[in-house]
C-alpha cells in the first residue's frame, strides 16, 4: 500500500513539474519573440510606412481613374448614359437613354493598373 502511495505522488510531481516547465518555457519564448518582433518593427518601420503610403496612393489613383473612365475616348458608351455605382460594379450604363429610346442595361467594371 505504501509503495503505491509513493509511486502515485511521484507520478503526480513529475506531471506537475512537466506542466510548470512547459508553461515557463512558453512564457519565456513568448517574451523572447515579442522582443524580436519589436526590434524588427523598429528597424523596418520607415520602410513599412513608405510602402503603406505608396499602396494608398495607388488605390486612390485607381479609384480616381475609374470615375473618369467614361470621359476617356476609348470608353464604348455615351458618358451621359453612365451612372457611377462604385462597388461591386463600377458603372451601370442605360444605353439609349440620351435618345429617349432605352435599349439595354450594361454593367461595366473598369480595371486600372
Amino acid at each position: 500500500m505504501f509503495d503505491w502511495v509513493i509511486l502515485a505522488w511521484m507520478g503526480f510531481l513529475i506531471l506537475f513539474f512537466a506542466v510548470i516547465g512547459y508553461w515557463l518555457g512558453r512564457k519565456i519564448s513568448e517574451r523572447f519573440y515579442a522582443a524580436k518582433l519589436d526590434e524588427w518593427k523598429k528597424e523596418y518601420e520607415k520602410d513599412i510606412r513608405k510602402d503603406a503610403v505608396e499602396r494608398s496612393r495607388a488605390v486612390l489613383g485607381g479609384k480616381f481613374s475609374e470615375q473618369l473612365a467614361p470621359y476617356f475616348p476609348d470608353f464604348n458608351y455615351d458618358p451621359t448614359e453612365v451612372r457611377f455605382i462604385g462597388s461591386p460594379v463600377d458603372f451601370v450604363v442605360f444605353k439609349g437613354t440620351s435618345t429617349k429610346e432605352p435599349e439595354e442595361i450594361v454593367f461595366v467594371e473598369v480595371k486600372t493598373g
